[in-house]
């Protein structure tokens, strides 16, 4: 049975000053089946490591860019290691 004058939290009686929600109140039965769900899919994405939990893109490897320059110079004849006169 349900009342809607009933407080969507109600106080633990284990003698603390933790609340609950109230299933008894529409709101607090919603916020219930909310929590559940969210944290049923949070737990399966876990466990699949999928969204948020997804492993990082493995790096592309490392590829320097082409060699252009060579050393020691070319001469003007094209042999190298023989300089200008």
């Amino acid at each position: 049975m349900h009342h809607d004058d009933e407080p969507v939290f109600k106080r633990s009686k284990w003698g603390t000053n933790h609340y609950y929600y109230n299933p008894q109140n529409p709101v607090g039965l919603a916020l219930i089946v909310i929590t559940l769900l969210f944290v049923g899919t949070m737990l399966i994405l876990m466990a699949n490591r999928a969204g948020p939990f997804a492993a990082p893109p493995a790096p592309k490897p490392w590829n320097p860019p082409a060699y252009e320059h060579s050393w020691p110079p070319l001469s003007p004849t094209g042999t190298p290691g023989v300089g200008a006169p």
